[in-house]
């Protein structure tokens, strides 16, 4: 499965201690969202932000590292430019310290208003060649 990296994960070191089985593939931009810092990285609405593609099958390991299961991140679905999707890890703002002010807009949990705004915002990962 295809991984969206923006954070620690772009540390070779870093994802091989999470994910043994990785392999980083082309770099990407992720278009509609941009990077905000804070105790950990997350995401935010607008904008765009430079990473890469990480191939794994252990999703679970993925998401044991990002805390999905604690509520700290959520984990979505997002097409990609060249017809397949990547997954994306997106930082409860509430929870990460962040610098600046996050807003994801509706109503519903995080994940559901992410996913609402990749679905109408046309977010999506570009690929480079």
């Amino acid at each position: 499965m295809d991984v969206f990296v923006y954070g620690t994960l772009l540390d070779p070191h870093q994802a091989l201690a999470v994910v043994p089985d990785a392999t980083f593939g082309a770099d990407a931009t992720l278009h509609g969202v941009h990077a905000v810092e804070g105790e950990y990285p997350t995401l935010a609405p607008g904008g765009t932000v430079e990473g890469q593609l990480l191939t794994t099958e252990q999703m679970e390991a993925l998401d044991r590292y990002e805390g999905v299961d604690s509520g700290l991140y959520v984990r979505v679905s997002v097409p990609t430019d060249d017809g397949r999707t990547a997954e994306v890890y997106v930082g409860d703002p509430d929870r990460l310290d962040s610098e600046e002010a996050v807003g994801w807009p509706g109503d519903g949990t995080l994940a559901e208003r992410v996913e609402r705004y990749v679905d109408s915002e046309g977010v999506v990962v570009q690929v480079e060649s």
